[in-house]
């Protein structure tokens, strides 16, 4: 790990939350400003009727008889300042609301950059289901606090605390007596933060996979039904559902009661002030008009603070989730540099001594392989050999524990990520499709393509019949993932679509696996006529579709068990032998 990620790891909340809002700190000092004058012009007429009643106390002692004259411009003024006050609020959250918007799509465009930059391996630790729920939804409900807790609590904290010093100079010893109910009220809310602990954790943990189960549930919804697993799957979210909801009930239940009473405490100014008070002015230490200026001032203090405690939740909640957000940021990228300082001389890619693992499960022991500039490469072994493995590290999804990978005699390391992508075009067996038309799938390839190079790349890849079929042909939306197609149409518009890219290097993970026969055929062909020049690596289970490659190399636990052409190995490696004979006599019996 970098120092700067060092550094990283040791934000506070307040640290994150101060970078998210960097280049909108301005707006949010606006908010702040707004909130303050909410604050202040809404404590305004508690002055002013503090005035009013000391007026009618002196008018009473005089014997004169008050009239409504003498207070009609402390009620106008009073009224003033309550409309400023709701103005004021109005215009604060309409900032920190707008801000806050901002601020949520800035930091998904984060997340949404950073998964783009770590390891595959890192990315595909967690379901997708979890990724969705951070980026959506966590992210999302941080919105109203987010939005909030600047101004308001900003403001509930300095507000008060001016309050409370103009407080001092009309009596310290009440003021300070007033307060007493302060840290009676952190007590209790102390209390509840010990209980809570443990227990918010572990809701939050029970939402989250809840979201996790129901996400899955929807995603596999053909399958359950197809299987009949309605039953059994339903029961599982239920479960799920059933443990987050106790969860919470339990959490709430152990905290009501400390949570009410430091509600009930804490801003409870009088609890202190009234007694202590009145025997002060029986002993004639404070005047009758201090007094209850005094008093009116402290229930002025009762919304701010109210304000400030009834955050303290959702302040929680927000640092879950801002850790949740961070843990992503924090994690480890891909290892590469900002700027070419070594050109690649040509395309020949060449793996020396690769090891690598799934975090303590190593999968690829010392691979040694050269896959030479222009020819085809077959990579072929049993499930789980390590030939995916291979190939996504040839496409620098993920970095090698050890040893090292060249591309044109340049370790791939310092080659920057952008670079090297535009030299691989990578198609696997699970091909994404996005929720567009046909023509902008195809055209992610090549965004500067014509409608007419699209088609021509759709026509080699024998995907153009099936797509004119179409209600709409090319202007056919796809679905979501691409779900309005069948398999083998994903896989072949995927494979125009790497076509469409003209990279040099070309890597076909499986990605005929759920193509019929005659296109697979047809697929081969056409991409056996656009690789030309080009260095293609494909790996197949149906072995007749690369006996034709310039080099076949066998895979099997993780090393090169052989490698050569079809004869070649036919001749020299009993495991291909056998998987020829098994695909021969599979197809045979077809």
């Amino acid at each position: 790990m970098s120092e700067k990620t060092k550094k990283k790891s040791k934000r506070s909340l307040t640290g994150w939350l101060i970078e998210f809002a960097e280049e909108k700190k301005l707006n949010y000092i606006l908010c702040m400003l707004f909130a303050i004058s909410k604050v202040v012009c809404g404590l305004v007429p508690y002055i002013y009727m503090a005035d009013i009643v000391k007026t009618l106390l002196i008018l009473h002692r005089s014997g004169e008889v008050p009239k409504m004259g003498d207070f009609s411009r402390d009620m106008i003024m009073m009224g003033v300042f309550w409309v400023l006050s709701k103005v004021s609020h109005a215009i604060s959250t309409t900032i920190s609301h707008a801000t806050s918007f901002v601020i949520l799509a800035n930091i998904r465009r984060r997340l949404a950059e950073k998964l783009a930059k770590i390891p595959l391996g890192s990315v595909m630790a967690d379901s997708s289901g979890t990724y969705k729920n951070i980026i959506c939804e966590r992210v999302d409900s941080i919105e109203t606090t987010l939005a909030h807790i600047i101004p308001e609590v900003g403001a509930g904290i300095l507000v008060p605390v001016a309050l409370i010093i103009y407080m001092l100079t009309i009596n310290v010893k009440l003021t300070l007596l007033s307060l007493l109910c302060v840290p009676v009220g952190a007590i209790f809310f102390m209390g509840m933060m010990v209980v809570s602990k443990n227990l918010y954790g572990d809701a939050i943990t029970k939402t989250k996979a809840l979201n996790d189960t129901a996400v899955e549930y929807i995603n596999g919804i053909e399958v359950i039904k197809a299987f009949s697993k309605s039953g059994s799957s339903y029961e599982k979210f239920a479960n799920a559902a059933k443990d987050c909801a106790n969860c919470i009930i339990e959490w709430m239940r152990k905290c009501n009661f400390w949570q009410n009473m430091a509600l009930i405490l804490m801003p409870f100014f009088l609890l202190g002030l009234l007694p202590f008070g009145a025997i002060e002015y029986m002993h004639g230490n404070v005047s009758g008009g201090d007094l209850l200026m005094l008093v009116i001032l402290s229930l002025s203090l009762v919304a701010p603070i109210s304000t400030v405690t009834s955050y303290t939740d959702d302040i929680s909640k927000m640092g879950l989730i801002i850790g949740e957000v961070t843990e992503i940021l924090e994690r480890d990228e891909l290892v590469r540099p900002e700027v070419m300082t070594e050109k690649p001389n040509g395309t020949d890619i060449v793996l020396e001594n690769v090891h690598f693992g799934y975090e303590e499960k190593e999968i690829l022991h010392g691979i040694d392989l050269t896959i030479k500039q222009g020819t085809v490469n077959a990579l072929v072994g049993p499930s789980g050999s390590g030939k995916s493995t291979i190939a996504k590290l040839i496409a620098s999804f993920w970095d090698v524990n050890e040893g090292k990978i060249t591309l044109g005699g340049v370790d791939i390391k310092n080659i920057p990520l952008e670079e090297y992508n535009r030299n691989i075009a990578y198609v696997s067996q699970d091909n994404y499709l996005f929720d567009e038309t046909i023509m902008d799938n195809i055209r992610m390839g090549d965004p500067n393509a014509s409608d007419e190079d699209v088609m021509n790349a759709a026509k080699a890849c024998g995907c153009h019949d099936f797509i004119m079929k179409l209600e709409n042909g090319y202007n056919t939306v796809v679905g979501g993932a691409g779900g309005h197609l069948s398999g083998g149409e994903r896989q072949r518009i995927s494979i125009a679509r790497a076509m469409l890219k003209n990279a040099p290097v070309i890597i076909l993970d499986e990605a005929t696996a759920y193509t019929d026969p005659e296109n697979e055929a047809l697929v081969q062909s056409s991409v056996a006529k656009l690789v030309k020049g080009r260095t293609l690596i494909v790996i197949a289970h149906r072995l007749s579709t690369i006996a034709d490659a310039d080099k076949i190399i066998v895979i099997n636990d993780g090393k090169v068990e052989a490698s050569g052409t079809q004869e070649e190995l036919l001749k020299n490696s009993p495991l291909y032998s056998q998987m020829w004979n098994s695909h021969i006599a599979v197809k045979e019996g077809a």
